[in-house]
């Protein structure tokens, strides 16, 4: 899971480790019924879970960019699937999400791309979710992205600082996740 899960530079030039630098091990991220993300013991559905978080500190007249990269083991193909069903759903359920003290996610919107569709060539099966990150006064572009490759998922969230472009965010986004998938396929020894 440490080989997979992205290290700070590997997001590009300049990034370093936010405090916390990784979730607690043993904990997977859960949104509670108050739309609050907390992390709790793991499920006897899941193996093992760990998130780097790691910010691009701004300069330039840009603002610091946080991104997070996550991978979660489970027990089955099924109960991976399970989390993407569940995570398609959240932005449902919670179209405003509480992520720490002083970070929101707002207005959330989410899309599934299953293998095979909308150029997903690259995962079983894909959730796409946008919003708005706030903090202090400011309300930025999020994208959250979770992927899936037999019963391993990736995340890769992205908040957004003033200055960057939503191509920029895109970028990024893509890059990590499909670098996580790639890292995914040389742990299991290629392509499934």
């Amino acid at each position: 899971m440490q080989a997979v899960a992205l290290e700070p530079q590997a997001w590009g030039s300049g990034f370093r480790a936010q405090r916390p630098a990784a979730s607690a091990p043993g904990t997977v991220a859960v949104l509670d019924a108050q739309c609050r993300w907390q992390r709790l013991p793991l499920p006897g559905s899941v193996l093992a879970s760990s998130s780097r978080y790691s910010e691009l500190p701004g300069t330039g007249g840009k603002g610091t960019l946080k991104v997070t990269a996550a991978v979660t083991v489970h027990t089955s193909v099924g109960t991976a699937d399970e989390q993407l069903a569940t995570t398609l759903e959240e932005a449902l359920r919670c179209r405003d999400q509480q992520v720490r003290t002083d970070e929101r996610i707002s207005g959330l919107a989410s899309v599934a791309v299953p293998y095979g569709q909308g150029g997903n060539t690259y995962a079983d099966d894909s959730v796409l979710e946008i919003g708005s990150y706030l903090t202090g006064n400011s309300a930025q572009t999020y994208r959250w992205h979770v992927a899936r490759l037999g019963s391993v998922t990736v995340a890769v969230s992205v908040m957004g600082a003033k200055g960057y472009k939503d191509d920029e965010l895109t970028r990024y986004s893509s890059h990590a996740l499909t670098t996580m998938l790639s890292r995914i396929e040389s742990e299991l020894g290629g392509k499934n």
